[in-house]
């Protein structure tokens, strides 16, 4: 403690501007020795041990020295509030420090005899999903590796609720009711239980409780309707609970098939880890050395007994999930989390529904900080208070941001001087700041985020979360449960409903950078000071550009997506039966490898139809054969690559499929180690900056063509999506008040066998081909396929 303190008053002792510059640079320096000759622990904590130090040094400049007079009342209150903003930043770093110094990495839990496992009711809740995506989740939850007699799969139906279906309006009734028909058959066919309430009250909380009222298992596994579990995933898990008897949650990865809109728009899904893998390979684990990972809502096991003593699932706010944990780590349970992806999800397509998705998120993290707020949480350890902390401010975000983005201009424009400093101690403090500050993320999460990516996504969220987290200040109860959107088409390229604020943003920010270059060449007065705030802005108008491209949506190529596997199984086309290598798996098709001389000739000219058997993983049942559909081939020496389409699907067939796309875990874990690369800062600077110059072009250039988006969408982004409107008790498209329900007749019967359609999917090589008309966006692209190929056949290799 006395060390603190003294290197704390040796660090507030003033030096001048030189002085602080040669600091800077020499603890970059060091840090840079470290980086590259040093690994360890040790190594680790010094490296940001003398960031830290600059931080610091930084802050204390800040406060001490650049605020406005408060003479000048106008610059002095915007330069405060930029000020809060940067120590809002600066807590944000140094708690994510602590939480992520040295993140928990768990040992297999030892395997249990099958007498002794406990039993398992897995739960589905679903509200508006596609039977096809429902059919796959339970098919996989129902063949995962663990004893039939002990596991239950429930599928908890929300969207067939006798309140549903005794809509007043005709056809939303009738909707209801065959939608209940249609799901009590499919879960005959696959062995699994399905569950309806009478009213769709407290939303995903209250389906869940429903659900704990008719199960009586030992644990619950929560699995989102469109979140597919792996064959390992109760083996992976379950035996954590035979160690420690108060321990009431395990959580693993939400892992994903499918890009979010940012990934797919900027194309950049198979080479950059993705957003949430960050916050599930650091964050969550860094929290459970604390015991402070949380309920994510899914991929989780949870407790009976636990849930039973708190009451079941919370749902006073609409993330049950995290407000569930907080309150049973409060009561002294613990937690786990299991650093492996277990399942297999799907994200939100079009930018309108992520935005809607995040502005859930954003609101629900605020109701649980005005509601229940940690740091006044009996029970809880100071660190798990901090740690649910730092989750929840992190939602503050969209406020600095925006403030990041539109101060400069207030220099720009009116000559306020919210920032009083020369441009010596704008580079000897807030430069070398800067450059620490990115030295410091990219040494800890240079695998899970490139450079400025985070800056990037705040800012595309930041425009309407904003709106959002003002909303649940003002009425912490008000916010209602958003349903996501997911599986939507794209068939074409298109601008986003919510691109106009965009675009003049970036208007205005394109303005400011002309005018600070003509007041700093030509307006007699100006300092060396405009061109340092110019720069600024023109960093602001690189991340504006980038996020015009994420707004430029575009065409979605796979209608279903796919995980590359190593599987193999044989096909039967037109009388011959063939030994065949599978490659990539889809709900729709998949690809095969064989002998090009095993093929019948004209095979790839028409179709052929035939059947595909596949080799079960160690320990499964075989399953029946694949009905499929020859399409296009390619010769690869002497090999065919085959491309075999599944068309219309029953209920059975999905048994098959599930086995074959999720029978092996390790499938997903590849795909996510190829994508984490380190991005050093000198390419990923680059790479942020030709977004940032390129994208708003190809956004005009859709702007042109007539692709405009609608003023309407853009007021409430989550305005589509069915709501779960608390005070109604009923999901609600606009705010007119729900009608009583009147009782109705209610078929319990299911009609013997349905088939699941299946929406057809483009080839691979028209759909390339139609992909982008830009020859050098094409070679690049070509490039760096190339490159993925030949680091896919190192990791296999090694």
């Amino acid at each position: 403690m006395g060390t603190t303190a003294a290197g704390l008053l040796l660090l507030s002792q003033p030096v001048g501007t030189q002085n602080q510059l040669a600091m800077s640079l020499a603890a970059m320096a060091a840090m840079t020795g470290l980086w590259l000759a040093f690994d360890g622990p040790r190594a680790r904590f010094v490296f940001l041990a003398l960031g830290s130090l600059v931080v610091l040094r930084y802050i204390l400049w800040r406060v001490t020295d650049t605020l406005p007079s408060p003479g000048d009342p106008v610059s002095f209150g915007f330069g405060l509030l930029l000020l809060l903003c940067e120590l809002y930043c600066v807590f944000i770093l140094f708690v994510s420090l602590i939480i992520n110094a040295e993140p928990l990495r768990r040992r297999p839990p030892p395997a249990a005899p099958a007498a002794d496992l406990p039993r398992v009711d897995v739960f589905v809740p679903s509200y508006n999903e596609d039977a096809g995506i429902l059919a796959m989740t339970l098919a996989a939850a129902r063949q995962m590796n663990y004893p039939p007699e002990k596991l239950t799969v429930w599928l908890l139906d929300d969207g067939g609720t006798d309140q549903k279906c005794a809509d007043p309006n005709p056809e939303k009734a009738a909707a209801a009711r065959a939608r209940r028909v249609e799901l009590q058959a499919l879960c005959a066919e696959l062995g699994a239980r399905y569950l309806t309430r009478a009213r769709n009250e407290h939303a995903k909380a209250g389906n869940l409780n429903n659900g704990l009222a008719a199960a009586t298992g030992d644990l619950v596994l929560v699995l989102d309707a469109d979140h597919v579990p792996f064959r390992s995933l109760l083996n992976e898990t379950v035996g954590y609970f035979a160690q420690d008897p108060k321990l009431f949650l395990v959580q693993t990865p939400h892992a994903f098939l499918n890009p979010d809109p940012i990934e797919r728009n900027l194309k950049t899904f198979e080479r950059m880890p993705s957003e949430n893998e960050m916050f599930y390979a650091v964050t969550q684990a860094g929290l459970d050395k604390w015991n402070g990972s949380f309920f994510c809502g899914s991929a989780a096991l949870l407790r009976r007994v636990a849930l039973d003593e708190a009451g079941g699932f919370a749902g006073i706010t609409i993330t049950e999930d995290c407000e569930t944990a907080l309150g049973l780590h409060g009561t002294g349970w613990t937690s786990a989390y299991v650093d492996k992806p277990l399942i297999a999800g799907l994200q939100p397509e079009s930018l309108a529904a992520f935005i809607g998705q995040r502005s859930r998120w954003c609101q629900g993290m605020f109701q649980i900080l005005l509601l229940k707020n940690p740091l006044v949480q009996k029970g809880l350890k100071p660190i798990q208070k901090l740690a649910y902390l730092s989750s929840m401010t992190f939602w503050f975000f969209p406020i600095p941001r925006l403030a990041f983005m539109f101060a400069p201009l207030l220099h720009i424009f009116f000559d306020l001087k919210i920032f009083v400093a020369s441009v010596d101690e704008s580079i000897a403090y807030t430069a070398t700041y800067i450059v620490i500050n990115l030295m410091m993320q990219n040494y800890v999460y240079g695998k899970f985020r490139w450079p400025f990516v985070s800056e990037l996504y705040e800012y595309v969220q930041g425009l309407y979360l904003s709106k959002a987290i003002v909303s649940v200040i003002w009425s912490p109860r008000k916010p209602t449960f958003n349903v996501t959107d997911k599986g939507v088409t794209l068939d074409r390229d298109h601008l986003s409903a919510l691109t106009l604020p965009f675009f003049a943003v970036y208007g205005l920010l394109l303005v400011g950078c002309v005018v600070a270059g003509w007041r700093y060449l030509f307006e007699p007065g100006v300092t060396n000071l405009m061109l340092v705030v110019g720069l600024w802005n023109f960093f602001n108008l690189l991340t504006a550009g980038a996020a015009l491209g994420v707004c430029a949506e575009r065409r979605q190529l796979e209608r279903t997506p796919s995980l590359a596997i190593h599987r193999r199984g044989q096909v039967a086309l037109g009388g011959r039966a063939v030994d065949v290598a599978i490659e990539r798996v889809s709900a729709e098709a998949c690809t095969i490898r064989m002998p090009a001389a095993a093929l019948a000739p004209g095979a790839g000219h028409r179709p052929v139809h035939g059947t595909l058997t596949v080799e079960p993983v160690a320990g499964a049942r075989p399953a029946g054969a694949l009905p499929v559909v020859l399409g296009p081939v390619t010769r690869a020496g002497t090999d065919a690559v085959c491309r075999l389409a599944f068309g219309t699907l029953r209920p059975q067939d999905y048994v098959a499929l599930a086995g074959l796309m999720y029978g092996d875990a390790e499938a997903m874990r590849r795909f996510q180690l190829r994508r984490r690369r380190h991005k050093d800062l000198f390419t990923g600077t680059l790479q942020f900056i030709w977004w940032g110059l390129a994208e708003p072009f190809r956004a005009l250039r859709l702007a042109l063509a007539g692709e405009v988006p609608r003023p309407a969408a853009v007021e409430d982004p989550a305005a589509a999506a069915p709501v779960y409107d608390e005070s109604a008790e009923t999901p609600v498209h606009d705010d007119r008040a729900p009608t009583p329900v009147q009782p109705v007749d209610l078929p319990l019967a299911a009609p013997a066998r349905p088939t699941l359609p299946v929406r057809s999917q483009p080839a691979p090589a028209q759909a390339e081909a139609e992909a982008d008309g830009d020859w050098v966006r094409l070679m690049l692209d070509y490039e760096n396929d190339r490159a993925l190929a030949e680091s896919g056949r190192r990791t296999d290799a090694a």
